[in-house]
Parts: structure tokens; C-alpha cells; sequence
């Protein structure tokens, strides 16, 4: 029965597909269910993220144009549909969660020292470092303040719990730069923390303020942490071999900032030592120049990249598992879809 749904709302868009780049149109077919609430939760980030005072306001009005693709109001509003009806609730967390998106990019774009995201100037490259960093703190001090309008504090706690352990990701992250030592476990920890955790709580919402049992709620959860998962190690990926153009931000930054990815542990795993002393001394930067070429050929030649994504395929079937078995509903078969869009996309 998802099968159909799926095939009826590709077929119902396919005149918007063949109009434009693929990774648009895929985009458009995901937020098909829930294009006018996503509608309204923009109107919510346009109406909160401005300022009486000038230079702030410029600074979060450009903050709320880094978010990009909105994927986890998106989750929290298919949830939401999934399982019931979407509530004023729904629509002031899509913003919430969107707003701490945010700021996590705001904040790594810091930490990267990166230039570019969606296309645009990062806050650090177009102002500064401190202006990036009180951007970041506004937005998350925002979010709180926005989640503590609704009625419960049950929203209040599940973010809070996902921040504070999104933000020890990004710690461990940061404390195992040049560790090459690294295992593919420990990694996936790291990023489960560091991206799945805002996937997982806001499938999570969604699911809770759609009236969903505790049950449900759980197989929600579940299905945005291994998605989050998914995400990231395409992510990862992008950054190894993606294209600037497409992707719209820096690249490369994972390499510069000597972060361990799985392509990078996997290839460290499996190849002989002469192989494995080359390509730690590319990682840091032991020689003249670093050589981004020679070592992505490295890492191809193991078959690193397409482990990898096989690694993320697997993530995102599981994600699709948790849910697939439910009443079918154009909602739930673009949750499925998004399960193959997070891995096959090119930005």
C-alpha cells in the first residue's frame, strides 16, 4: 500500500521534475504534504528572527537564509500528518527546531572556518568570528524562549535533553581531530549525537503533539536518529567529492580540520601499511602540499566511498522500517521517500 502512495505522488509531480534539476524536484516532491504548513512555520522564523535594532537585525534575518533545505520541520510536520492532525504546536516546533538547526551551522561554520553555506557567505566570512558566536547563542536562546509559549514543557525538555547532546557531539567531535585511531563504532556515535539527535527530536514532536502513543512515539524517534545518521555520512561523503556549485557551501573542511569520516576509517582499516603510512601523512599534512587528489584515489581504491554509502543505504532502510508497516497516507510514503533522498542527493 506505501508502494502505491509512493507511486501516486511521483506520478502526480513528475511535470515538476522534468522542469527542474533533479535535487530541486526532489525537494519539492518531500515537502509536497506538508508545503502549506511549512508555509506558515516560514512566516513563524520571518516573524520572530527580526530586531528594532539595525545591525541585529540584519544579522538574523541573513541567519534565517542558512538553514537551507528545512528538513527537520519537515520530519516534525510529516510525523505530525502521519499520525494525526497538525496542531499550533507543530507549527511554532518547526520553527523552534529549524532556529537550533541554525545554530549549530552558524557555530560549525565557526569551528570549519568556512566560507560558504547555501550559496551564500557564512556569518564568520561576511562578519566575524564574535558576531557568529552571539548569532548562534541569540537563535538557540530564541528557540527556548519560543518552545516555552506552548502550553506544556514537554517540548521544553525533549529539546533541551537533544541540544545538550547535540552540543556534546560536536565536543567529542572537536576532541577527535587528528585521531586517526578512530573506529567506525565511535564515529557513528559522534555523528548520532551531532546531527541524528535534532532529526530524532523532531520526528519525535511531531509524532507526541500528533497524539501518537508512547509506542509510536518511540518508532519515530528512531526513525529520525537513523535517518540523521544516514544523512551525515552522505554528508561526509559530499564533502570528499561533491561539487561546490551544487552543494552551495565550503567543502573540503572535514580534510583541513583533520576530522576522521567513515571513507577515511574504513580506508585505514583495510589497506596494507605502506598504503596506510601514505595516506596518514596526506591526512596530516606531512607533506609540501597536501594532496586532496592522491588521497581521495586512495580512498576510492579501497572501495572507501561506496562502503561508506552502503553503510548509509543500510541506516536509512532502517529508518524506513520503523515506520513503513503503518496506515499509508501521501505522509508516510514521503517519510519513506526521504529515507532515499538524505543518501542519493547531491547538496
Amino acid at each position: 500500500m506505501v508502494v502505491a502512495v509512493i507511486t501516486s505522488v511521483k506520478v502526480n509531480l513528475v511535470s515538476q521534475i522534468e522542469s527542474e534539476s533533479a535535487t530541486s524536484a526532489r525537494l519539492r516532491v518531500v515537502y509536497e504534504p506538508v508545503a502549506a504548513e511549512l508555509a506558515e512555520v516560514e512566516q513563524i522564523l520571518r516573524n520572530e528572527l527580526r530586531s528594532d535594532f539595525p545591525y541585529v537585525d540584519e544579522l538574523v534575518r541573513y541567519g534565517c537564509l542558512l538553514g537551507g533545505k528545512r528538513l527537520r520541520p519537515v520530519l516534525l510536520l510529516l510525523a505530525g500528518k502521519c499520525v494525526g492532525e497538525i496542531s499550533p504546536s507543530h507549527l511554532t516546533l518547526g520553527a523552534v527546531v529549524e532556529m537550533i538547526h541554525t545554530a549549530t551551522l552558524v557555530h560549525d561554520d565557526v569551528l570549519d572556518e568556512a566560507d560558504t553555506r547555501r550559496h551564500l557567505a557564512t556569518v564568520n566570512s561576511r562578519w566575524d568570528t564574535k558576531a557568529s558566536v552571539l548569532l548562534g547563542d541569540y537563535l538557540f536562546t530564541h528557540a527556548f524562549y519560543l518552545a516555552s509559549t506552548l502550553e506544556s514543557t514537554w517540548a521544553c525538555r525533549a529539546i533541551g535533553r537533544a541540544t545538550n547532546i547535540v552540543c556534546e557531539g560536536e565536543l567529542r567531535q572537536k576532541g577527535s581531530r587528528g585521531d586517526y585511531s578512530l573506529d567506525e563504532n565511535e564515529y557513528i556515535e559522534i555523528i548520532a549525537a551531532k546531527t541524528a539527535e535534532l532529526c530524532a527530536c523532531s520526528s519525535q514532536l511531531g509524532a507526541h503533539y500528533g497524539g501518537a502513543t508512547p509506542e509510536l512515539v518511540d518508532r519515530f524517534t528512531r526513525y529520525g536518529r537513523d535517518l540523521g545518521i544516514a544523512f551525515q555520512i552522505a554528508d561526509d561523503v559530499l564533502d570528499l567529492e561533491g561539487d561546490e556549485a551544487t552543494t552551495g557551501k565550503s567543502l573540503g573542511t572535514d580534510l583541513e580540520q583533520q576530522k576522521p569520516t567513515l571513507p577515511i576509517i574504513r580506508t585505514l582499516q583495510v589497506a596494507p601499511p605502506e598504503t596506510r603510512d601514505r595516506l596518514l601523512a596526506l591526512l596530516n599534512r606531512e607533506t609540501e602540499q597536501a594532496a586532496d587528489d592522491e588521497l581521495l584515489t586512495l580512498l576510492k581504491q579501497h572501495d572507501a566511498v561506496e562502503y561508506a554509502l552502503d553503510v548509509a543505504r543500510g541506516f536509512a532502510r532502517r529508518a524506513a522500517d520503523e515506520i513503513r508497516d503503518l496506515p499509508p497516507s501521501p505522509a508516510l510514503a514521503t517519510l519513506v521517500m526521504i529515507t532515499e533522498f538524505v543518501v542519493n542527493r547531491s547538496m
